[in-house]
């Protein structure tokens, strides 16, 4: 049994990317990062449905700094892109993984698929779909999306639509495709794959300064995403170490 640390109201498991590999076979994996746990202090449906998943994952080296601040550190940072193309190469030669990429601007799946096919050597990736912008909010767009998912042979299921969209869709109609085994929350990862946007260089990543590296991509952006939604974290963090921080939807 997997050890997990809480930070804030957010289950976070304390795996390694090769235990996670070997264990992730069943159910819904997400990947919390701050700009989650965030909306996990504010989005009751996010909230809920995210603390359901079975595999609750550390996406950032920030958050991986937050728990040894806490004195409960995590054994590694596993960003959802970083994982997805290991998880990938890990089962290469497993026939029985077939993955269906669900998410991203038209036509970068696509592309996504081409490129991950191509390295690993077989048809892993075997469809995709694009959903229009304001998919969530049309029951019938949805219907489509569950029936598209219930005649690929997928068994394994990329949504990357940013949460909560992502989160929130998976758990309201993941019972109605029996077929798929297991579905990742993974963000803009579609678009890492494509090669749509750049994963940041190692100096960055390793001085937990991915973040800031996507915000001189995209300043427009993620502006408000980084300097205004996301330094809420440390006021709630702040109070977590104090010990006066409250659960809101405890």
């Amino acid at each position: 049994m997997t050890e997990s640390i809480k930070l804030l109201n957010v289950r976070i498991d304390n795996y390694t990317s090769k235990e996670l590999l070997k264990d992730l076979h069943k159910g819904v994996l997400v990947t919390p990062n701050i700009d989650d746990i965030v909306k996990h202090q504010h989005n009751e449906e996010f909230h809920l449905n995210a603390s359901r998943a079975e595999y609750s994952i550390c996406d950032s080296r920030v958050v991986q700094l937050m728990s040894r601040i806490m004195g409960k550190p995590l054994k590694e940072a596993i960003p959802g892109s970083s994982f997805f193309p290991m998880y990938c190469d890990y089962h290469a030669k497993n026939e029985d993984i077939k993955i269906f990429l669900l998410g991203a601007k038209d036509g970068v799946a696509e592309v996504a698929k081409e490129k991950i096919n191509k390295r690993i050597g077989r048809e892993i990736i075997v469809d995709t779909y694009s959903p229009p912008f304001g998919f969530e909010k049309s029951e019938e767009e949805c219907k489509k999306i569950v029936e598209l998912l219930n005649v690929s042979p997928a068994n394994v299921v990329l949504v990357g639509l940013g949460n909560p969209k992502q989160t929130n869709f998976i758990f309201n109609y993941k019972d109605k495709v029996p077929n798929v085994n297991l579905w990742m929350a993974l963000g803009a990862t579609i678009d890492f794959e494509a090669g749509n946007i750049k994963r940041a260089p190692k100096i960055y990543q390793k001085l937990a300064m991915e973040w800031f590296y996507r915000f001189l991509k995209e300043p427009k952006r993620m502006f408000k995403r980084y300097f205004i939604d996301d330094v809420k974290f440390f006021w709630y963090f702040g109070k977590q170490l104090l010990g006066v921080y409250k659960n809101p939807f405890a």
